[in-house]
């Protein structure tokens, strides 16, 4: 008698959004995007996201309130205040790092995969948030900056949308 185990991994489409004062990227080649008030979220997308992920994803930082009120309260989203969003893809947020010093992006979906849903995600904060929203190149090497304000960082991601 034999025992077959099939051992299935699922990765979750992850977010870290930072409130900040301002926010920018640039590439060496010159590309150069900055916001001032609102977010920068960073995306790491892996091989099992879906466009559904990248809409759930999109609705829940639109209506994310962690801006303050007039009594100092986290109790506004980045659409009560009229703010702006950065977004950059990141895919080190699939780093593995268990084993050894060098870390491993094998759960970053290669860029076939990823650059499409990359594209939606930001059409989605786009609708949602009633705006343009500036992004980071795909890929590239970039220097990013930001005055995270509060600070206020938050990881998300879609493993616990349902």
């Amino acid at each position: 008698m034999s025992l077959l185990i099939i051992i299935t991994f699922y990765f979750y489409m992850r977010l870290v959004i930072q409130r900040v004062s301002k926010a920018s990227v640039k590439t060496p080649d010159g590309y150069s995007r900055s916001i001032n008030k609102g977010i920068m979220v960073l995306v790491g997308i892996t091989h099992s996201d879906t466009r559904e992920d990248a809409e759930w994803l999109a609705a829940k930082i639109a209506a994310m309130r962690i801006f303050d009120d007039e009594e100092g309260v986290m109790n506004l989203s980045i659409m009560d205040i009229d703010g702006e969003v950065l977004i950059v893809s990141q895919f080190t947020l699939h780093a593995r790092v268990k084993k050894g010093n060098r870390p491993s992006y094998m759960d970053a979906a290669p860029a076939e995969l990823a650059i499409p849903l990359y594209k939606h995600f930001i059409s989605c904060v786009e609708a949602k948030i009633g705006k343009p929203v500036p992004t980071g190149v795909f890929g590239a090497n970039m220097d990013v900056e930001l005055v995270n304000n509060g600070p206020v960082t938050i990881l998300i991601d879609t493993e616990n949308k349902l």
